[in-house]
């Protein structure tokens, strides 16, 4: 059988008079490396793309972490210059891909702005600015260092039991390297935490019966899947997930012939 296929995001980032359509290289690698999967960069055209058609021949979905936010307005907020920057093309591209993604069971691994993303997608809100909230830890990570240094693993996150996450971990608590300014707010009806940090900040979640694995971690595991145990079992389990949600198509394309 072909290696599955994945469709990962991407930013649209104006540079050199063009609009680029760019994804960082660290979740692609982790992809091919450690998920074991073939990952294809999906455009930010919004309403251009026939998102049944892709769903239809993808095996999975990967949505990535990205230095801009979700827009504001699409969760009841207010945009300002101090929450940007924003990126339109993505909002519009990512949203509907992951409704649709995840009523059709198509594996979906939403990763740092790809959890806020989800979160957005099926109704929750985001919070702003976390590390300005009374008793909140500044999650940020720093800025003028080195990218390993930005990204260590330095912070413990609490797993819920029985949840996804605690079946992949086989463990209470775990350590990651959470980067972010914003996260989950009011957590989606759909959604089910699996994840806090020790100021209560919901660091995973994962929707709730839903047909296909469908996670959303507010960490970075792409950074460290090469050599962190547990970041690369996220992606070992979204790449199990994908291969198994592949052999089951391979099999009713079969029986259909």
């Amino acid at each position: 059988m072909r290696t599955p296929l994945i469709a990962v995001s991407t930013d649209a980032k104006d540079f050199e008079k063009y609009t680029w359509h760019a994804t960082p290289q660290p979740y692609l690698d982790a992809a091919v490396a450690t998920a074991g999967v073939l990952p294809v960069l999906l455009p930010s055209l919004g309403e251009k793309l026939d998102l049944d058609s892709l769903l239809d021949t993808v095996d999975g979905v990967l949505v990535t972490g990205s230095k801009s936010n979700v827009y504001p307005e699409l969760y009841g907020g207010e945009a300002s210059e101090e929450n940007g920057p924003y990126d339109h093309a993505r909002d519009a591209t990512t949203l509907p891909l992951i409704r649709k993604a995840v009523e059709r069971g198509v594996p979906l691994l939403a990763i740092c702005r790809g959890i806020q993303e989800l979160n957005v997608a099926l109704g929750g809100t985001l919070a702003t600015e976390i590390h300005e909230r009374e008793g909140a830890f500044d999650h940020r990570g720093p800025q003028d260092a080195d990218q390993d240094t930005r990204f260590a693993i330095r912070q413990a996150v609490k797993v819920t039991p029985g949840g996804c996450l605690a079946r992949i971990f086989d463990t209470s608590e775990v350590r990651v390297n959470s980067v972010h300014r914003q996260g989950v707010g009011m957590p989606a009806p759909l959604l089910q935490v699996e994840a806090v940090a020790d100021d209560g900040t919901v660091e995973a979640v994962s929707v709730k019966d839903a047909p296909g694995f469908a996670i959303g971690v507010q960490w970075h595991p792409e950074y460290w899947a090469h050599r962190d145990s547990a970041s690369a079992r996220i992606f070992e389990a979204f790449g199990n997930a994908v291969r198994q949600h592949a052999a089951r198509r391979n099999k009713a394309d079969i029986a259909a012939e």
